[in-house]
This record gives structure tokens, sequence and C-alpha cells, in this order.
């Protein structure tokens, strides 16, 4: 395995680099830096999108044909890196980075055509409808039903934890077609217009307070055959392979990130014993212990890219990587909760840049703030990152698919 970046490598890098510098505004760092989760302001990120856009890099995995980068492998995670160290707002990724591959796989030309420019656009925002009340980890449980009606698939049930649903114009949902079988047989993967009648939107309240998540009504909502992605009853080797895509990438950058700035504050910060909290030896070796895990999980993305452009399978290494990344993540969160101290006790969201409204909230005339502006993140992401090792299929599930890959048992 080569871990060297080649000549060209760097000066790709230094070609990002320079974009960054250029069209990063100060507004879309601090969107960047003050997010309270995985996703960002909604405005900010559509701004970033439409920056990405005019470069030609915002979905830069897709093929050229369908306005992708001819990059490869190493120079997609180096771009991703770059942009993760400069601190740019993240991408909503249910369009670009995951209902697009899946389209660009199993769509037919007209669909192609229709969903692809409008999604890099921006003019057309997807949002996700996999799980149910009853069908989370276990999704192929689904019961949303779609009866067939002549050109029309009609569609009755509901969706859960549905991302940006009050944003978005579009979900691409799984449902039930058939009942006959084993479970994973008769879904089918269709694409929605979110302006359909018979479709009720209701916002779920986080622990953080914010409206991200929602759930999605359908009382009998016609949807065209033509809107299918793939054939009727076989959606689910659609989202087999959309989950490929929901999963990795480059996030050791981000959590090294976020190491190092917790570092910073924590060298600032006052201990309880009057010294700087890093000169605590509890907190420093926990703080140690964390970032060293963040460079192992460098290494493992490094090995995974390295085993892919040499054309190998990398076997189970998303369900690895996401298990490492998420818990990860939940371990700098709590750190940077505790090095927050009283103030991390405070709820001051108007101080952040949450993903999605916080109704409940009536933040102060003046706009002041307890503490620095890091102090006022921490208790939010704290809340909203105990999902990561839930979402995008539970770390237990993929427990499982490693002892069955990787162990045989």
């Amino acid at each position: 395995m080569d871990y060297d970046w080649s000549a060209a490598d760097l000066a790709f890098r230094d070609e990002v680099r320079a974009f960054l510098d250029e069209k990063l505004t100060p507004e879309l760092r601090r969107a960047g830096r003050l997010a309270t989760s995985v996703y960002p302001d909604h405005g900010a990120s559509m701004e970033w999108q439409r920056l990405l856009h005019e470069r030609g890099w915002s979905a830069p995995a897709w093929p050229v044909e369908h306005g992708g980068c001819d990059w490869s492998l190493t120079q997609h995670y180096i771009f991703g890196r770059e942009t993760t160290l400069a601190g740019a707002p993240t991408l909503s990724p249910m369009g670009i980075k995951m209902v697009a591959p899946a389209i660009i796989a199993f769509g037919t030309p007209e669909q192609k055509n229709y969903y692809l420019p409008r999604i890099l656009t921006g003019e057309i925002f997807f949002c996700q409808g996999y799980s149910e009340p009853e069908a989370g980890s276990d999704l192929a449980a689904l019961t949303m039903s779609a009866v067939d009606d002549g050109d029309d698939l009609v569609c009755t049930g509901s969706k859960i934890w549905t991302t940006h649903a009050t944003e978005a114009n579009w979900i691409f949902c799984l449902v039930r077609t058939s009942r006959t079988g084993k479970k994973q047989q008769g879904i089918t993967f269709v694409l929605i217009d979110m302006t359909s009648p018979g479709i009720e939107v209701r916002p779920l309240v986080m622990t953080s307070g914010e409206e991200v998540q929602n759930q999605v009504f359908f009382d009998n909502v016609r949807v065209p055959k033509s809107n299918v992605l793939g054939e009727i009853d076989q959606g689910w080797t659609v989202a087999k392979y959309l989950l490929v895509h929901e999963r990795g990438g480059a996030v050791a950058p981000m959590l090294q990130v976020m190491a190092q700035a917790l570092a910073t504050a924590a060298s600032e910060q006052t201990g309880p014993d009057g010294n700087p909290l890093i000169d605590d030896p509890a907190f420093a070796a926990r703080l140690a212990e964390a970032r060293i895990r963040t460079e192992v999980l460098e290494i493992l993305e490094y090995r995974t890219v390295s085993a892919m452009a040499a054309g190998r399978d990398p076997g189970p290494a998303s369900s690895m990587l996401k298990i490492i990344s998420t818990e990860l993540s939940q371990q700098l969160t709590e750190l940077a909760l505790i090095a927050a101290g009283p103030r991390g006790r405070v709820y001051q969201p108007h101080a952040t840049a949450p993903g999605g409204p916080v109704t409940e909230f009536t933040p102060p005339a003046d706009g002041y703030r307890s503490g620095r502006e890091w102090e006022a993140v921490a208790p939010l992401r704290y809340f909203n990152d105990r999902a990561g090792s839930i979402y995008a299929g539970s770390n237990e599930i993929q427990r499982n698919i490693l002892a069955k890959a990787a162990l045989g048992l």
C-alpha cells in the first residue's frame, strides 16, 4: 500500500486550497464552524453547492458525462479532506450522494435527463423516505403500501426520521407493492413529488430543540409508474446499492479538526483545580486516546482508498469505518461538553448555526451569548451526535455484518 501523495496529487491539493481560499466566504465558514450536527444551515449548504457547481465540483463522484469529475480515488479523498479542513459547510447527501448514484445505475434515460441536472443546480432537493415507525434497522419490515392502479401507484402510509422534509421538494421512498415471498421481496423504489396531493409533513423536535427530522404521511398519494426506479418489486436491490453510498467517505479529517479545536479550547479553559483543563490527567488521557484513534481512522480510510484504487474489493470496510467514526465522534462531543463546563448547560441555539428551525425558543433581544462560540455549540452537538450510532444502519447491525463477512460467524 502506498499512502504518499504523488506530485500530481499535491498539485491538485494546492488547486483545491486556492479555490477554497477564494470562494469559501467568512459566512460559509461560520456556518460550518457553528453547525450543530452533520446537517448545517440549509441556506449556507445550498449556497456552497451553488459555488461548487459553478466550478463543476458539486458532484465529483458522478460519471463525467453526467457532470462529475475525472478524478482518481486519491483526488476524491484529497478534495473531501481539504474542504473539511477549511471548514466548509457540508452538502446534503440525499440528492447528490445517495439517490443520484442510484438514478445513474438504475434509471431510464428520461429519468437521468430530468433529475440529474436539477439535482446539481439544487432545483430538485431530495429527502429520504426509508424508516417507518415499525421499520428502522429492520428496514425490510416496512409496510407503506403502493397499490397498482393503471399508470399510477397509490401510496398510503408514513415515513419517519425524514431529514429536511420541510425543505425538500422530492422524496425517494421504499414502498410495499407485494406481500408474497420474503419480506425483502415486493419492495419498490419510487420518486415522489412532495407537492403531490395527500402528503403531510409534521416536524419532529429533537433533543437539541431543532426541527431537522420529520414524519411524512401519505394518504392515497398517486405516483406515476414512470417514477419507479428500477423494476417494480425489485426495490431492495436499489436500496442496497444506495446504502453503500450512504456510509463511508473521508470522515477522519473532520474528527481531527474537532479534536484539535477541543485541545485548543481545553488549553484555555480552567479545570476543577484552577489549572488549564488540558493539564487534568483524566481529561488529557481521554483526549489523547481520541486523537490517536482519529489517526488510526485516517490510516484505515487511506487503506480503503488504496484498495479501491487498485481495483480490489475493500470488503466490509464501510461497516467498520461507520462504527469507528460515529463512536469516535460521540466521544469527542462528550469531551467538548465536559470542557464547556457550566456554560455547556446553557441552552442558546441562537448563537449557533442549527440545521433546522428552533421554534420553541425565543432568543434574547440583544443577541447575548454566554461564553464563547464553541461553548454554545457543544451541548447541541452532543445531543445530536447521539443519533450517529443509530442512523445509516445501527452500529449493532454493522457489527453483525462484520461478524458474518470478516469472522464467518
